[in-house]
Parts: structure tokens; sequence; C-alpha cells
């Protein structure tokens, strides 16, 4: 229920209705804010164990008036449940006080560089203030607004965890730059993903598990490191430990 996004990320792409693949950005169908809210209620009535709800794309929340409605509704009638958002972070400063009246308590920003020259291979542009930049001006324009984003959420009180997507060649030597810059706005863990091969990255081949597992050595310096990941699908439903694939994380997408 949040199609639209307002990055656009070299390594991105958005499927629908893709049941064969489980991963970020892909999702079975689009749901009004009334088809999630009833959505969440069937999830939690099968399984009482379900602690939380977000909401994380098809595209960025942040960019969709439907996340917002979606949340009130769900917040009124399961205020118990832990509400939580996945963004860019582009807009993140300007809806933290609207976040949190409505319930959401946790924030992943997706922060791939804090330098400019490494976001520009990264980012191939933004829309912002009606104004669609590129190149250098692109990179250094997203991380102002996540850095003013994340500031703003733990000043209010929310809990922020940064994603960081590990691209060989692009941002792997850059990472604990970007561990130690969040580290510095309060934000209390850094999740580092591999790339999945995808669009303007597809011809690369992911890092390794020793290369992952040396870049969080090191950004472990300055942040706890989430190493549980299954990099799931927006539509995702369920625990991290179920044996279907598809089931790994409560979500409304």
């Amino acid at each position: 229920m949040a199609p639209a996004c307002n990055i656009e990320c070299r390594y991105c792409s958005r499927e629908y209705d893709c049941p064969n693949e489980s991963r970020p950005g892909v999702t079975s169908r689009l749901l009004t804010p009334e088809e999630a809210a009833a959505r969440v209620a069937e999830v939690v009535k099968r399984d009482p164990r379900i602690r939380a709800a977000g909401i994380a794309g098809p595209g960025d929340p942040l960019a969709n008036a439907a996340t917002f409605e979606t949340l009130r509704l769900v917040h009124a009638r399961f205020p118990q449940l832990i509400k939580c958002v996945s963004t860019k972070g582009l807009l993140l400063a300007d809806y933290v006080s609207q976040l949190k009246a409505f319930g959401v308590r946790t924030v992943t920003v997706t922060v791939n560089a804090v330098d400019p020259a490494v976001g520009a291979a990264i980012y191939a542009g933004v829309r912002w203030g009606g104004t669609v930049y590129r190149g250098m001006e692109v990179a250094a324009l997203l991380w102002s607004r996540q850095a003013a984003g994340i500031v703003e959420a733990v000043r209010a009180g929310l809990r922020v965890k940064v994603n960081a997507v590990f691209i060989p060649g692009a941002n792997g030597h850059h990472l604990p730059a970007v561990a130690r810059a969040v580290a510095g706005l309060g934000v209390y863990m850094m999740n580092i993903m591999p790339l999945i091969p995808l669009a303007g990255f597809a011809h690369l081949a992911p890092p390794g598990p020793k290369e992952i597992a040396f870049v969080r050595t090191v950004c472990r310096q300055y942040l706890p490191q989430m190493d549980w990941c299954r990099q799931c699908r927006a539509d995702a439903v369920g625990h991290l430990h179920a044996a279907d694939v598809g089931k790994k994380a409560c979500r409304v997408t």
C-alpha cells in the first residue's frame, strides 16, 4: 500500500505479484488502508504472538499518503502493536510528529552513503520540493535530509535503526564511515545487507559471507550490528524462524 517512491536507487527493482521472489520491493498486491487494517486483524487473530506491524513499501512509505491513514486505522484498533516504518529518509524530518501520534515506535532508515562522491554512484535521482536532483547533488541532499530526520526521530523518542546495502566496488569500503556518522546521530543498530544484483547493479556479484562479516566487525566498533536479517519481501508476515521464506516478519504493504 506504499507504491510511490521519491528516490531512484540504482539497485532497486520493485515488482508486483512475484510469488517466487523473496526480497525487498516485492509484493503480491497493493492494499488500501482499510484492506491493510483488515489484514492486520486477520494476522493477529491467526497468530497472537505477532507483536509488530510495519510498512516497508514496495516504494517509500513516507511518499504515500495512504501510509498515514493505514497507521491511524491500525493504531486505533491495535494500540498494543509496535508500529514501524522503513524509509529512505528524505521526508522523515517532516513527519516525525505524525508518525509518533499514530503509534510508530521504531523507524528504519536506509543510509548507503554519507559521502556525496560515493552516493552519486548509488542514487540516480531524488524528487524533492517539486524538483528532480541528479548527480552529486542527489547524494548530498539525501544524506542531509536523512541526518535531519534521524535527529528529529531520536529527539522524539523513536528508536532508529539504519539499513545499508553492501554494494561491492561502490560503498563496501565506506560503510564504517556510515556507521560512525549515524551512531553520532543516535541510531541504535545497523543492518548491513548484501546487494541483490538487480537493475543498475545486475552485473555485480553480491558480497560473500566473509566480506560481510569483516565489514560488520569493523562497523561494530561504532554500532551494534544486526545479523539475522533475511531481506524480506515487502508483504512478509510471520516469524524469522518460520520455515516458509515468505513468512519472516509482520509487515503491512
